[in-house]
């Protein structure tokens, strides 16, 4: 009894560990006569589920285009029924943003938005935030370079209680002195934090050396802290009263919803949001002007900001890119996708997986209604500074001699209907990218035609206008440890840098005795 229990409590072990247990030796006379083995030319058996099936060629996808009404005062109204989710989505984008700020009040566009949703209407803004709550709704602000976003998403069931309350926000702020003095002090305190973060502070002054320092694009969205303790509440109402404007406004609404009851909230709640007085608000300072012209400037070389001992460095190669409404805009996409838009462009490919000197390199061409930005940016470690940037120049400098290979074309146009899909999957994402639109000024049909172009693209066309990413004249910024990295900046032929601050200003070199 115990021998046939212990071969059983081999056969578990041995089925556990995925192998069979070793038989017992048999004796000469019991012993089998071995099987002759099959012949290697045997006939393998069919598939039993049949030949793999061939893929058809993909589908074309075209978003669907919203119904454009005319709204209160002037405002538009871009309205796209979907009614497979008992959700609603609104975006109301007026056209000012940072852009529209002042000289001397970079942030002025940033901070009003700020302060919308900062009590409204007949409640403060405790009394605003649990209402919101209270509907399970989400409503925020902002503000971007060429415009300002409202945004409401919520179940429909609560849709009029919740839009009245957007309405507030936007037609109705209270801009109480309380309510200002904590969320300034918040922004200055975000302000100073920011210097600390090597991403943000290559982006800052990425965009400041490309445009020149004071230009309408050549300060971050977010405002200075120099030009932010100067900033008070009379010049937020003042921007917000020539800026919140409903013939400035383009009105999204996406979801469970009908044109009737569309217009009817907005014609309730939004009715007497007028422009009137706007044209009065005084033109000095705190008022938004339009952008000046660009003053001559010629962008530098090479920009390092310091960071002494930090362990790692942010390398960034910009160069002017073209407007949102540039036909070779969509094309660039393209291009962009290949070289550092996607998780297996060649940038990511070569800085991260082929020499591990970074957890990702991407780059993109900037949105925007002027002349926009391209940029290409990594993290390294320090000690590969200098490579790593050597090989994001060849990189670039190749895509432009070379343009596309025809594997890279079809991945990139695969890539481009997914990204559209997803764009236009759910009912929040509808409405953020029909408000892009709206803010900057693009027709509620310009994503299909986008993706015509693209999907029509040929390598020959591409290989053109690759050369937008020729490294030839554009600014290299690097943020990192300088002592470390110089002698690497040096050893790949770039010379001496101009040296740079936390908040994109040229630092004067110090005077001799």
């Amino acid at each position: 009894m115990r021998a046939r229990n212990a071969g059983a409590m081999i056969a578990l072990v041995a089925a556990a560990v995925g192998c069979e247990p070793k038989a017992p030796a048999q004796s000469p006379a019991r012993a089998e006569v071995p099987r002759p083995a099959l012949p290697a030319t045997a006939a393998q058996p069919a598939d039993p589920i049949g030949p793999k099936p061939e893929l058809p060629e993909p589908q074309p996808f075209t978003p669907p285009a919203p119904v454009v009404l005319d709204g209160p005062n002037g405002a538009k109204v871009w309205l796209l029924e979907r009614h497979t989710l008992p959700i609603v989505s609104v975006s109301v984008a007026v056209a000012s943003g940072s852009a529209d700020d002042p000289k001397g009040a970079a942030g002025l566009a940033h901070i009003t938005a700020d302060m919308l949703d900062e009590g409204a209407g007949q409640r403060s803004a405790v009394e605003l935030s649990s209402a919101i709550n209270d509907l399970g709704a989400t409503i925020s602000v902002g503000a971007r370079a060429d415009g300002s976003v409202a945004t409401l998403s919520v179940l429909k069931k609560n849709f009029g209680k919740a839009f009245s309350l957007l309405a507030d926000v936007v037609a109705r702020p209270r801009f109480e002195a309380k309510e200002w003095k904590r969320v300034s002090e918040l922004w200055q305190n975000d302000l100073r934090k920011r210097g600390d973060d090597p991403t943000r502070v290559s982006a800052l002054v990425s965009t400041a050396a490309l445009y020149g320092p004071g230009t309408p694009y050549g300060h971050p969205v977010e405002g200075l802290l120099a030009d932010a303790r100067s900033i008070g509440l009379p010049a937020v109402k003042a921007f917000y009263k020539a800026a919140w404007r409903p013939d400035r406004a383009v009105i999204t609404v996406v979801g469970d919803i009908t044109r009737d009851e569309v217009m009817q909230a907005i014609s309730r709640d939004l009715g007497t949001w007028s422009d009137k007085g706007a044209g009065a608000a005084p033109a000095a300072k705190g008022a938004p002007a339009a952008p000046a012209a660009a003053p001559a400037w010629k962008p530098p070389r090479l920009v390092l900001v310091d960071r002494p001992g930090a362990p790692q460095s942010v390398i960034a190669v910009v160069r002017e890119g073209v407007a949102a409404s540039d036909p070779r805009r969509p094309l660039l996409q393209l291009i962009n996708t290949a070289l550092g838009g996607s998780f297996t462009s060649r940038l990511n490919q070569n800085l991260r997986e082929d020499h591990g000197w970074s957890y990702g390199a991407a780059s993109a061409f900037s949105e925007t209604k002027q002349q926009g930005a391209f940029v290409a940016r990594a993290s390294v470690v320090t000690e590969a500074t200098g490579p790593a940037l050597k090989e994001m120049l060849a990189e670039l400098a190749k895509m432009s001699d070379s343009g596309l290979t025809r594997d890279e074309l079809a991945k990139v146009q695969a890539h481009d209907r997914a990204d559209l899909v997803s764009a236009y999957e759910t009912v929040n994402r509808t409405a953020l990218r029909l408000g892009t639109l709206a803010r900057l000024q693009l027709p509620e049909t310009f994503d299909g035609a986008a993706s015509q172009a693209r999907q029509q693209a040929t390598l020959a066309g591409l290989a053109e206008l690759a050369r937008a990413v020729d490294p030839k004249g554009a600014t290299i910024v690097v943020v990192g440890p300088r002592q470390e990295i110089l002698p690497q900046l040096q050893a790949i032929g770039l010379g001496e840098p101009e040296a740079w601050d936390v908040e994109g200003q040229p630092i004067q070199p110090k005077k001799a005795p």
